[in-house]
């Protein structure tokens, strides 16, 4: 038999446990939205986290430890035109012991922002007017197109995939760390 106050509490208990997560969720969104994420730059040329999720207006730093400038310049890959949300320059660091070169931006609208270095990368065709970055002849680098991207969400699950190296400003073994 079925006792008639153990479903009720049963329920409320699960209740409970949901707004305490809830709750938890939000607090932890909260604190981590005023919080910088960081891309690193090195000499690879190369963004180390070249994908990363923000909150709507939470700082993306871009922290240069390579001893060239490099550019962080957004497009559209649908046209290449270039929007001017994402257009800075990061200076490079001289060396061990210097400050880093750093280029910061804050993006509000939700959605996908595509970027690249015009130093080390350019906009090529597709399909169509479609573009993507292609590595740029007499570029140094590892073959790849100094490119990368960020997601402006307030989706946890998409948040709380950066990579752990995104929440230090200067990684270790580099100049400037």
């Amino acid at each position: 038999m079925q006792r008639p106050w153990k479903l009720p509490l049963t329920i409320l208990a699960l209740v409970l446990a949901l707004i305490a997560y809830v709750s938890y969720e939000s607090a932890l969104a909260a604190t981590s939205a005023a919080d910088p994420v960081y891309v690193h730059m090195n000499a690879a040329n190369d963004f180390l986290e070249s994908v990363v999720a923000v909150h709507p207006g939470q700082p993306v730093v871009f922290v240069n430890q390579d001893t060239d400038a490099h550019t962080i310049v957004g497009y559209d890959p649908s046209t290449g035109k270039q929007p001017v949300a994402i257009d800075g320059k990061a200076n490079g660091t001289p060396g061990a012991g210097h400050g880093v070169g750093t280029f910061t931006v804050r993006l509000t609208k939700p959605g996908i922002y595509p970027y690249y270095c015009s130093v080390h990368a350019r906009l090529s065709k597709t399909f169509g007017s479609a573009v993507q970055p292609a590595p740029r002849k007499g570029a140094d680098g590892y073959g790849g197109a100094m490119a990368g991207v960020i997601i402006v969400t307030d989706d946890a699950s998409l948040l709380a995939q950066n990579p752990k190296t995104s929440a230090r400003k200067v990684l270790p073994n580099f100049f400037g760390g």
